[in-house]
């Protein structure tokens, strides 16, 4: 385990750098308390902040690209990744990493990001940023006992979805999977699945790429069409379950 400096703001700039040498980046922190309902540690220690890690754009791709996982042909090679790296980071800073899967249980992932940086709900159900629109991630958390100086709330920023009128988010879909109802996951999916919807397996989601925020933060092509195969392949999986 690394030895991190004893000064709580220096600690807290010491874990955001080891973070980035991961090649990801730290999203947020937030201060935690009993009502979080977040375990301890392992040693007992009761957790007291959260640092969220994620990408923002495309940056963190070519970490993941680089890796092993990537190539390996074996299933939720993204997930693993995520695993291998934050969980080791946590193991080198003395905490315990958290993931957005690999549940249930399921952690709030989205309400923990909304405690820790202006994000908000964009009418696709994702979380949109004021800078990088929906084209950014959460691979993670690490929690933290040691002491990281005060933690102040994300400053309050307005949605970019508040000043879109158009909402051409909610209109892109060719098959109209985003309604009023939510996202109809059957739907989108029997799409993609159909010669039809070979577009959208290449090109990505319409709906997603309609937001005209942070047009110029969108992924690679590369990466869309991995996340776009790595969909389906969840949903073929979740189709097979006998729960």
């Amino acid at each position: 385990m690394t030895s991190l400096p004893t000064d709580p703001t220096a600690r807290r700039a010491a874990i955001e750098a080891a973070i980035a040498a991961t090649g990801l980046v730290a999203r947020g922190w937030i201060a935690l308390g009993p009502d979080d309902a977040v375990p301890p540690l392992a040693d007992g220690r009761p957790v007291t902040a959260l640092v969220l890690v994620g990408r923002l754009g495309r940056q963190g791709w070519s970490a993941f690209a680089a890796a092993p996982e990537s190539r390996d042909r074996l299933p939720d090679p993204l997930d693993r990744w995520s695993a291998r790296v934050i969980g080791a980071l946590a193991e080198e800073i003395g905490g315990a990493a958290l993931f957005p899967f690999g549940g249930p249980p399921f952690r709030p992932f989205q309400r923990w990001a909304m405690r820790a940086e202006p994000v908000a709900p964009s009418p696709l159900g994702l979380l949109i940023h004021p800078e990088f629109g929906l084209w950014h991630a959460y691979r993670g958390a690490v929690a933290i006992a040691d002491d990281v100086g005060e933690i102040a709330p994300p400053p309050a920023v307005a949605s970019p979805c508040q000043t879109c009128a158009a909402k051409p988010c909610l209109t892109t879909c060719p098959v109209d999977a985003f309604g009023a109802t939510g996202y109809d996951v059957a739907r989108c999916t029997a799409h993609m699945e159909s010669p039809l919807g070979a577009l959208c397996r290449t090109d990505g989601c319409r709906a997603r790429d309609a937001c005209p925020v942070a047009r110029g933060r969108r992924y690679a092509d590369e990466e869309i069409r991995f996340l776009m195969r790595a969909f389906l392949l969840a949903r073929r999986s979740a189709s097979k379950d006998p729960r």
